[in-house]
C-alpha cells in the first residue's frame, strides 16, 4: 500500500485566510462593514502572547479591525468581566476572544458565560454549545463553531468529499473544545460516530473500525500504526512537546499519532506541526465574519 497523502493543513489554512479577506473586502464595498476582532490577554503566559499576536497579525491582513487589550496577571475578575461588557455593547466588535489559560483568581466559566454569544467566536458559550449539538443532520450550526474542530471537518472533506454520510468516526478525546464539538459536527454530517477516550476498553480496536480518525487526547504518540484502519483519513489535533535530546535544548513537537507507523497505513494524515493547527486560526477569522454577517442580517457567503 502507498504511503498516505499528507494534508497540508498550512496551505488549505492560506486558502480559508484568502477567502476571508475577499469576503471582508466585498463587506466593506457592499455594505460598509468593516468585520472587528478584540482580543483579551490576562498575565504573561509567553505562549498565550505568541498566539495574541499571530491572531492580531492574522485578522489585520485580512483587512479587518483587530484590538488588543492586555491585562496585567493580577487583574481581577470583576475588571474582565467589566471589560467583557464593555466590548459586547461595542457595536464596532463583532467577535470577542479571551485567551485562555487565565489566573486563578479568574473563572474561565464566569468569563466565558459573560460574553455574548452573537460575539463568541471560540464557540464555548453554553449557548454555542447547546446549538451545536442541536443541529440536524446536513444542517449549519445556528450557533458559532469552535475554531479547531470546525478546521478539522474542513480538511476532513477536502480529502472525503462534501460527502461524508455513513462513514465510520472515532474521536479520541472527550474535551469540551475539541472532542465533544468534532462528534456533533461529524453527526450533523450523518456519520457514525463514536467518542472513545483514554479509558475505553480496547481502545485499540475501537480506533480500528473508523474510517475518519481524529485523535484529541493530548498524549504523544498514543495512537500507533497498527491501530489504523487501512486507508483511514487521521486528523492528528494533539500538540505534545517531547523532552529535549540535549539539557537547554527545545523539544520536538509531535502529535497524538506516531506519525511514521501511521503514515504507511492510513490513506491521508494531518502531520504535526503544520496541519490542524494553521487551521484554527484561519476558523477564527471565518467565524469573525460569520458573527459580523449574522448580526446584521446579512448573507454568511
Amino acid at each position: 500500500m502507498a504511503e498516505a497523502r499528507i494534508i497540508d493543513g498550512k496551505a488549505f489554512a492560506e486558502k480559508v485566510r484568502a477567502g476571508v479577506a475577499g469576503r471582508v473586502a466585498a463587506l466593506a464595498r457592499e455594505h460598509g462593514l468593516t468585520p472587528g476582532l478584540a482580543v483579551v490577554l490576562v498575565g504573561e503566559n509567553p505562549a498565550s502572547q505568541v498566539y495574541v499576536r499571530s491572531k492580531g497579525r492574522a485578522s489585520e491582513e485580512a483587512g479587518m479591525r483587530s484590538w488588543t487589550h492586555r491585562l496585567p496577571a493580577a487583574t481581577e475578575e470583576a475588571e474582565l468581566l467589566a471589560l467583557v461588557a464593555r466590548l459586547n455593547g461595542d457595536d464596532a466588535v463583532d467577535g470577542i476572544l479571551v485567551q485562555l489559560p487565565l489566573p486563578p483568581q479568574i473563572s474561565a466559566e464566569a468569563v466565558i458565560e459573560a460574553i455574548d454569544p452573537a460575539k463568541d467566536v471560540d464557540g464555548f458559550h453554553p449557548v454555542n454549545v447547546g446549538r451545536l449539538a442541536a443541529t440536524g443532520a446536513g444542517q449549519r450550526s445556528r450557533g458559532l463553531v469552535p475554531c479547531t474542530p470546525l478546521g478539522a471537518l474542513m480538511l476532513i472533506k477536502d480529502v472525503r468529499g462534501p460527502s461524508l454520510s455513513g462513514l465510520e468516526a472515532v474521536v479520541v478525546g472527550r474535551s469540551n473544545i475539541v472532542g465533544k464539538p468534532m462528534a456533533h459536527l461529524l453527526l450533523a454530517e450523518s456519520c457514525t460516530v463514536t467518542v472513545a477516550h483514554s479509558r475505553t476498553r480496547d481502545l485499540a480496536a475501537v480506533c480500528r473500525r473508523a474510517d475518519l480518525l481524529v485523535a484529541a487526547v493530548g498524549r504523544a504518540r498514543m495512537i500507533a500504526g497498527d491501530w489504523i484502519r487501512p486507508g483511514a483519513t487521521v486528523i492528528d489535533v494533539g500538540i505534545n512537546r517531547l523532552e529535549p535530546a540535549e539539557p537547554g535544548g527545545k523539544g520536538r513537537l509531535v502529535g497524538d499519532v506516531d506519525f511514521e507507523s501511521a503514515r504507511a497505513v492510513a490513506g491521508a494524515i494531518t502531520p504535526v506541526p503544520g496541519g490542524v493547527g494553521p487551521m484554527t486560526i484561519a476558523c477564527l477569522l471565518h467565524n469573525t465574519v460569520t458573527a459580523a454577517c449574522r448580526r446584521r442580517g446579512l448573507a454568511e457567503d
